[in-house]
């Protein structure tokens, strides 16, 4: 059975390939979810994260865009953008710990990506969770 750190690296996958020009995603990802053994319980899972994201996608990327000192969401790699989108979703949809979330997202870009992106993506997502609880405790 896939962990959930798992179902994470394979939806940011998802994720990549529909930044790439992919938009029919949903046609593959049965097979890529079975290829990965995500079943079940993670499948929801998996799924819950995957449509939410692109359901969500334009206030995603405005959210990030706004925490962004120094580039556009266009200006970030594929892999980077699909590491913040899901962290974002996550930090938005508040099923799951804050801290778990920008700790998965890290882990994510230390395997996924180059050396100095793990402090870029704890830096933005950060950043987003502090403007969220803010604009959640008004």
């Amino acid at each position: 059975m896939a962990t959930r750190h798992q179902v994470r690296e394979t939806v940011v996958s998802l994720l990549y390939a529909y930044d790439i020009g992919n938009e029919e995603i949903g046609k593959f990802e049965d097979t890529v979810l079975e290829e990965k053994k995500i079943r079940n319980k993670q499948k929801e899972f998996a799924l819950e994260l995957l449509n939410g994201v692109l359901e969500n996608l334009e206030e995603i990327d405005s959210e990030i865009d706004k925490h962004l000192k120094e580039w556009n969401i266009k200006e970030i790699g594929h892999v980077e953008r699909a590491i913040l989108r899901l962290g974002t979703y996550e930090l938005m949809d508040k099923k799951n710990d804050d801290a778990v979330v920008i700790n998965e997202a890290i882990e994510l870009s230390k395997t996924l990506c180059s050396d100095n992106v793990p402090k870029f993506v704890n830096g933005v997502l950060g950043s987003i969770q502090k403007d969220l609880k803010s604009k959640r405790s008004r």
